[in-house]
């Protein structure tokens, strides 16, 4: 199926695989038959004959095949001799008393071919090829098809998405559609003089799109596509990444118009200065040479386009990102609040909804939520609407599939005592209450004190008003505040502190350090650089690019960022301490307070009049 010399190939590799065995099989055979059999003399056959050492003799034409008895001191060989005519031999083979035979005369060398040799190979081929299949699944990705190449190659029509099967990535689609338009009219590009991008590197997190784009490209240009994962190429062999993939830009030519992706390229595209001395990573790193070779090597007008996807760009080699090589980097990023909605307006297309379902709604509690996450909520939401007995998903259970996609399911076995319950409603009134009065916070949209199976006993929503793209010191600073208020309220109303803080100490205690190491929002650092992110599209930890001493004054200046906030939110909920245990005393009766009914609650308190007045 991958290309019109596949089945030759096929022939040839079983024919070499086969006399392979039978040249194996021969030696073999070679080697049994001279460590079990022993050529000697007449004389000393003659020898052995009158010592009575012998226990039979088969006489033939040529050759006299001798069997020595057991206790010759011969040991378990069969010896041979060729034949002399000598009239007295009959008489001493009488005299010795060995028994003499003779070959029938049904001794056909034909059959003696057959069950010497040809079935003894055939049941080796048979055993052999069994074994292979064996050790293939096991091992996984066709290893016992050494250089071959293992892409999926869907037919023209076969992807089975296009372009509108993708939402919320319009400037990624806007940078693929050229490619696509230079595939279906190749001409007018041709008449100018410009050229096919040679690849397009797809860059993003995880779950924002970058497969399904590579498909929608080759969907909307109905083209074949290739599809294969970096760490495919290279595996148990060495030698073979770069074997498979001359093959598979050998089939790609064929192919042409086509589309090869590369998905996780990182796998075989790392920096080759990263590597170790020695050989522990030369397989990867013969691989990328090979890989860079290639795409050097074919002919942009044939049609021929390479797509590759990561999420580890900073740790590509710069060899395989200039151009000439990937001309493009089409960032797939997390979709914002319009693309989101329209993500899922396309997840929801083949699932029932009410018709009162707002998926703006919906959107805008899920901000930082990809491709992926999105699909997954409207799945969870179905299942939710089933287990209601319903036919059709309601606006309810979309709200409780985000609820559960961030925090877990309800833990209905988890039964709270009444002394935790109102320590958990204060904490979440705590962080509610202080959002509500500060200026600079996101609104409250529920506050509820059901576990869940995440960890959490309770927790306070808040979704922005609209997308937010900057984030101002002040907001930081209020935002630090509410994840101390949990803590605070617990202060304020019991006068000691439990263990349920520790996620938002956490929290804020990360954001605080970022503030003085990444944004410069403090005075005494300024606007110096004292960490830089790593792998910033899969979350990952900040290094510090700053002296030990250094460090400590960073953790100083955390701790005093933490100690104003922490003092501020004592302040706010000491201030309106009755407001607090009115709100916890109606959340421990309701177990869930959604923003509406907080907010009523709040708005007829004097410091709600205060905040608005000021």
């Amino acid at each position: 199926m991958f290309n019109k010399n596949f089945g030759d190939k096929k022939i040839k590799l079983a024919a070499f695989y086969s006399l392979g065995v039978i040249v194996v099989v021969l030696i073999l055979n070679y080697l049994i038959l001279s460590m079990r059999t022993e050529q000697i003399t007449y004389n000393k056959f003659l020898d052995l004959l009158s010592q009575k050492k012998i226990s039979e003799v088969q006489v033939t034409q040529d050759k006299i095949t001798i069997i020595p008895k057991d206790n010759s001191g011969i040991g378990k060989k069969i010896l041979y001799t060729g034949r002399i005519d000598d009239l007295d031999l009959k008489n001493e083979l009488k005299a010795s008393g060995a028994d003499i035979t003779a070959p029938s005369g049904n001794d056909d060398p034909l059959i003696n071919l057959l069950l010497s040799y040809v079935i003894p190979i055939a049941l080796l081929l048979v055993i052999g090829r069994f074994l292979f299949g064996r050790i293939d699944k096991k091992l996984g990705s066709g290893v016992m098809s050494f250089g071959k190449n293992n892409a999926k190659l869907y037919a023209e029509s076969e992807t089975g998405v296009t372009f509108e099967d993708v939402a919320g990535q319009d400037e990624a689609k806007e940078s693929l559609i050229e490619i696509v338009d230079f595939l279906h009219n190749q001409d007018k590009y041709i008449k100018i003089g410009a050229k096919l991008p040679k690849g397009a590197l797809l860059v993003g997190p995880p779950g924002t799109g970058k497969t399904l784009l590579a498909k929608a490209v080759a969907g909307e240009a109905k083209v074949p596509f290739f599809s294969m994962s970096g760490s495919n190429f290279v595996e148990m062999f060495v030698g073979m990444g770069a074997s498979r993939v001359r093959d598979l830009f050998q089939q790609a030519q064929e192919k042409a118009p086509c589309i090869v992706f590369i998905d996780e390229i990182d796998a075989i595209g790392k920096s080759r200065d990263t590597g170790g001395i020695g050989g522990g990573n030369d397989e990867r790193e013969q691989t990328l040479n090979q890989l860079l070779s290639e795409m050097d090597g074919f002919d942009s007008s044939l049609g021929v386009v390479i797509l590759a996807a990561t999420n580890r760009p900073e740790v590509l080699d710069k060899a395989l990102l200039r151009p000439g090589r990937f001309d493009r980097r089409v960032i797939v990023d997390r979709p914002d609040l319009k693309g989101r909605e329209s993500i899922l307006k396309v997840h929801s297309k083949g699932v029932k909804l009410a018709s009162d379902v707002k998926l703006e709604e919906i959107a805008k509690a899920t901000s930082g939520a990809v491709g992926a996450d999105l699909a997954n909520m409207i799945n969870e939401a179905a299942l939710l609407a089933v287990k209601s007995g319903r036919d059709e998903i309601i606006q309810a259970d979309l709200e409780e599939a985000v609820e559960v996609v961030i925090a877990g399911k309800e833990k209905k076995d988890r039964i709270l005592s009444d002394k935790e319950k109102r320590s958990v409603a204060f904490h979440e009134v705590g962080h509610a209450l202080t959002a509500a009065l500060l200026k600079h916070s996101d609104p409250v949209h529920k506050i509820t004190i059901v576990p869940r199976t995440m960890g959490a006993l309770g927790y306070t929503m808040q979704l922005p008003e609209e997308e937010k793209y900057l984030v101002t010191k002040e907001e930081m600073m209020d935002e630090i505040t509410v994840l101390l208020a949990g803590r605070s309220a617990e202060e304020v109303q019991f006068n000691s502190v439990s263990t349920g803080a520790s996620n938002d100490i956490e929290r804020a205690t990360k954001t605080a350090r970022n503030m003085i190491t990444i944004y410069g929002m403090t005075e005494k650092f300024d606007m110096m650089a004292l960490e830089s992110v790593e792998n910033r599209y899969l979350d990952g930890r900040p290094v510090q690019n700053c002296s030990a001493e250094t460090a400590t004054l960073i953790d100083s200046e955390a701790l005093s960022i933490i100690k104003t906030a922490h003092e501020k939110a004592k302040k706010i909920l000491s201030d309106n301490k009755e407001l607090l245990r009115k709100v916890a005393e109606i959340l421990i009766e309701k177990e869930t307070l959604m923003g509406d009914e907080f907010m009523e609650i709040v708005k007829e308190s004097s410091a709600w009049k205060e905040k608005t007045e000021a």
